[in-house]
């Protein structure tokens, strides 16, 4: 297929959180030589594919919020998927930035040009992309994980990932099978279990349930974050901190988690009185070794007498049923695969061709996934990543960290300029001497010495999603760019 060819200083990938910001961010300095290019329709990322019932942040709205463009109107302290879909959609309107979004146009791949210092990035509809830098915000949570399980291609019912939920299914009356019990399964479950005849819940390992604290913001209150900023600002600081001082538990110092873990347990405790499924659901491994969760309605839907847990492991799905690792053979309508993302195998399908030839899914499947600061790759000049691997959180808000990098990146692109360079390419020596460190780091943590296989690992058993220690730390490593770090390319 022959398409078109475009040509633009920046080329970003994606409009979710990092895609916008970086926008709005070029924006604001004057530049209109972007382009960004959206699978979809819309904005939006992973607030526009996630709309499964009850989905909702875990994080604060004050802080799960650019703070470049606060929103005075949350209306509550953890804000639903279509608050923050309507945020995004709302920052895309008032910076203007439809104009240079090219929708429906999934990237498949791309080179660098060597010669003339160049990025081409291709696209399924044909259309090449050919940019000075090309900033990735694809985000780790928009290709949904389907366990390969035996048999599943024989179900005759219907089957949907939680992040492609079907609306057009009424699952009333219906022997439903949900088959995880990570943050979607959590926030989903609750909303169906009164409408289903029947619900098979298919559990590897049970999480961490602490009580959920969100409450409606009065009106009165955000009248007054919207006529005093300076009261917005605090809320948010204190909000901020208040999630900071858990990073010295996570990583090390995991006695400093009890207190989470007790309020954990006791959750699980007033709610469930039978004692096996109380067994079933007592998670065995440290809290935070996986994302810890909240809820209040979570376990009441699992002692409903239309719930069943089922821990036992599935041998076989059948055209009407699933058969479970003791034998005992369900009926089922529905199957919904609550199972996460592709995160850590995820960045292979961003088929990219750096130096020499050199193609960054064989690289990090061979070598493991490495980085500088979770933003450059040694060998791909003006090629950055947000939101990339080792800089998500499991203690505070990945907004935080994508403003850091985007400060970085655009200060990068600054420094080029300056130089009269054409392109910045980070230093071998500099990418493993990060690496040693952040794995170091993350060996002490409790992702690594919890007790549990997460998400968070890769295939080797490597932790490549997780940043570890303050988010402290990560603004100041990122907040300026040494140029000692990188070898430039003269113009």
């Amino acid at each position: 297929m022959v398409g078109e060819v475009h040509r633009c200083r920046v080329l970003v990938i994606g409009t979710g959180f990092s895609g916008l910001g970086t926008a709005i961010q070029l924006r604001k300095r004057g530049r209109d030589d972007f382009i960004l290019l959206e699978k979809a329709r819309e904005v939006g990322g992973t607030w526009r594919e996630n709309t499964y019932p009850g989905c909702a942040c875990d994080v604060p709205s004050h802080l799960y919020s650019f703070s470049f463009e606060p929103n005075a109107d949350w209306t509550r302290m953890w804000s639903g998927q279509a608050e923050i879909f309507d945020y995004l959609r709302g920052l895309a309107d008032k910076y203007d930035l439809r104009r240079n979004i090219h929708f429906g146009r999934t990237m498949t791949g791309g080179y660098w040009d060597a010669e003339h210092r160049r990025w081409h990035i291709h696209t399924e509809s044909g259309d090449e992309y050919v940019a000075q830098f090309v900033v990735s915000g694809i985000g780790a949570l928009h290709i949904p994980n389907v366990p390969d399980l035996p048999g599943a291609g024989t179900f005759e019912g219907t089957a949907f990932h939680s992040a492609r939920w079907n609306h057009d299914y009424d699952l009333r009356g219906k022997k439903v099978a949900v088959i995880g019990t990570g943050a979607s399964a959590i926030q989903f479950v609750p909303e169906i279990v009164g409408d289903v005849a029947e619900l098979q819940l298919y559990q590897r390992t049970p999480p961490w349930v602490i009580p959920d604290l969100n409450f409606r913001i009065p009106p009165k209150t955000r009248r007054l974050f919207g006529r005093v900023p300076f009261a917005r600002r605090m809320a948010r600081a204190a909000v901020y901190w208040t999630y900071e001082s858990l990073a010295l538990g996570f990583n090390g110092h995991f006695r400093l988690m009890r207190p989470i873990e007790s309020a954990a347990r006791g959750n699980l405790n007033r709610t469930v009185t039978d004692p096996e499924l109380r067994r079933k659901l007592t998670p065995s491994y440290v809290i935070g070794c996986k994302r810890i969760l909240g809820s209040n309605v979570y376990y009441p839907a699992l002692i409903s007498p239309r719930s069943v847990v089922i821990t036992e492991g599935i041998v076989e799905i059948r055209p009407h049923s699933i058969v479970a690792g003791d034998g005992t053979e369900r009926d089922v309508d529905a199957i919904i695969y609550a199972t996460g993302f592709h995160v850590t195998d995820g960045f292979d399908r961003f088929d990219l061709t750096g130096v020499d030839g050199r193609r960054l899914a064989d690289e990090w499947e061979e070598h493991g996934i490495r980085t500088h600061l979770g933003i450059t790759v040694a060998g791909y000049p003006n090629a950055f990543f947000l939101f990339g691997p080792n800089t998500g959180l499991g203690h505070n808000s990945v907004v935080f960290m994508i403003e850091s990098q985007i400060r970085y990146v655009l200060r990068l692109m600054d420094l080029v300029d300056r130089r009269g360079a054409d392109a910045a390419v980070v230093r071998p020596a500099v990418q493993s001497s990060f690496n040693a460190a952040i794995q170091r780091k993350l060996s002490k943590g409790v992702w690594s010495r919890g007790g549990c296989v997460s998400w968070y690992l890769d295939s080797h058993g490597v932790n490549r999603a997780i940043w570890p220690g303050s988010t402290v730390r990560y603004w100041r490593q990122t907040r300026e760019v040494d140029p000692a770090d990188f070898e430039f390319t003269p113009g």
